[in-house]
C-alpha cells in the first residue's frame, strides 16, 4: 500500500466508473463545451442566493453520474467532496440532500485530486464498493467571499484567475467488477502544506507552483518513475504564471518536462477571447476537467496514463485581513486507462 515515504499503490485499481461535469454560462463559451454533461443558463440556477446555486452545481452532478452507471443513492456507501465556501456548506447541504454517508474535505483547489486518491484507498482496500467524489466551485460566490462581489467591478491584476463555476463528480468502484476498458486509479501521493511566504491573493499560481513541484517531485522519487512513465502531466490551476514557475523549478531539480507534456487545466477550460487573466483557478476547475476532458480523451486513445496534480491555497479571508502568507497544498493521482 504504502510506497516510499507518501505515496499509496493501488493494486485493486479502482475504477471511475461514471462521471457527472456540470457548468455556467461562462464555461459554455469555453474550450471544452463538448466535455460537459450539463450547462445552467443563468448562475443562479433556480436559487436565490450564489452559494444555493454551488449546492444546484453538486447535487445536479452527482446525479448525473449515479444515472449513468444506473445506480441508485442507497448503492453508495460514501460521498468525498468539498467547495471554497465557508464551512464548505454547499458540499454538506448537498449531502444533506443526497442522504449518502459524508466526509467533508476542504483542500480548497486541490479538494478533487484529495477526494479521488481518500476514495481510491476505500474501494482498494474493501472499505466500501462504490464511493461518489469530486469538488466544485461558483465563481460568484467565491468573488464575494475571498475579494470583491462581481458586482464591484473592481480591476484586476494579469496573475489573478477566473474561478471554474462548475462541479465535476466520478463514481469509484472495485475494480475486479469491471471488464472492459476503464479509467483506474493505480497510485496517489500526497502533498505536504509549503509556504514561500507570498500574500498576493491575486496570484495564486505563483503560491501553489512550489507545492506541485514539492509533489510531483515526491511522485516520482516514491515509484521510482520519471516523466517518460506518462502521457500527461497536468496541474490543477497554476494557470499560466504558475505554469511557468512550476517548470523552471522543476528544470533547477533536474525534471526537464516537455511542454506537450506538462499541462494545466486552468489553461484549457477557457478560450482566448475569455477575460480571464492568467487562467482559471477553483476546485470545480481540475474536477470539470478530470471528470470530463480528459477521460474522454483517454477513452478515445488520446492518453494511456496521465498524472493529475490539483493544487489549493490554504488561506481564508480572515488570514489575508491578519497579514497570514499563503500555505499551499498539491496532491497528485495517476490514473491509467486498462
Amino acid at each position: 500500500m504504502l510506497q516510499g515515504t507518501r505515496s499509496w499503490v493501488f493494486p485493486g485499481n479502482p475504477a471511475i466508473l461514471s462521471t457527472g461535469v456540470v457548468g455556467g454560462p461562462f464555461e459554455k463559451k469555453g474550450n471544452l463545451t463538448a466535455d460537459f454533461d450539463q450547462f445552467y443558463d443563468d448562475v443562479w440556477m433556480g436559487q436565490g442566493t450564489y452559494e444555493k446555486a454551488n449546492r444546484t452545481l453538486i447535487e445536479d452532478a452527482v446525479q448525473i453520474a449515479l444515472e449513468k452507471q444506473s445506480l441508485q443513492k442507497s448503492d453508495i456507501q460514501f460521498f468525498l467532496t468539498g467547495d471554497l465556501i465557508n464551512q464548505i456548506t454547499p458540499s454538506s447541504f448537498a449531502a444533506r440532500t443526497n442522504g449518502i454517508p459524508y466526509f467533508g474535505l476542504f483542500g480548497a483547489c486541490s479538494t478533487s485530486m484529495e477526494g479521488l486518491a481518500l476514495s481510491a484507498f476505500l474501494v482498494n482496500y474493501h472499505g466500501a464498493r462504490h464511493v461518489v467524489t469530486g469538488a466544485s466551485s461558483h465563481n460568484s460566490a467565491t468573488e464575494k467571499q475571498f475579494r470583491y462581489p462581481t458586482e464591484y467591478g473592481g480591476q484586476k491584476p494579469p496573475t489573478a484567475q477566473w474561478t471554474v463555476t462548475g462541479a465535476g463528480y466520478a463514481v469509484i468502484g472495485e475494480g475486479t467488477s469491471v471488464t472492459v476498458p476503464t479509467p483506474r486509479v493505480t497510485s496517489a501521493t500526497i502533498g505536504k502544506v509549503v509556504d514561500m511566504g507570498l500574500k498576493d491573493p491575486f496570484n495564486m499560481g505563483g503560491a501553489m507552483a512550489p507545492a506541485a513541484v514539492d509533489t510531483i517531485v515526491g511522485h516520482f522519487q516514491d515509484l521510482g518513475r520519471d516523466s517518460s512513465y506518462y502521457d500527461l502531466i497536468i496541474t490543477g490551476d497554476l494557470a499560466t504564471i504558475g505554469r511557468q514557475t512550476a517548470v523552471e523549478m522543476l528544470k533547477q531539480k533536474g525534471y526537464a518536462l516537455p511542454d506537450g507534456l506538462f499541462q494545466d487545466c486552468g489553461m484549457l477550460i477557457y478560450g482566448e477571447n475569455q477575460p480571464v487573466q492568467s487562467g482559471a483557478s477553483g476546485p470545480g476547475c481540475s474536477a470539470t476537467v478530470l471528470y470530463g476532458h480528459l477521460l474522454n480523451e483517454m477513452k478515445k486513445g488520446t492518453y494511456k496514463r496521465i498524472l493529475v496534480i490539483a493544487t489549493g491555497a490554504l488561506l481564508s479571508p480572515l488570514t489575508f485581513q491578519q497579514g497570514e502568507s499563503i500555505p499551499c497544498i498539491a496532491h497528485a493521482v495517476s490514473i491509467e486507462f486498462m
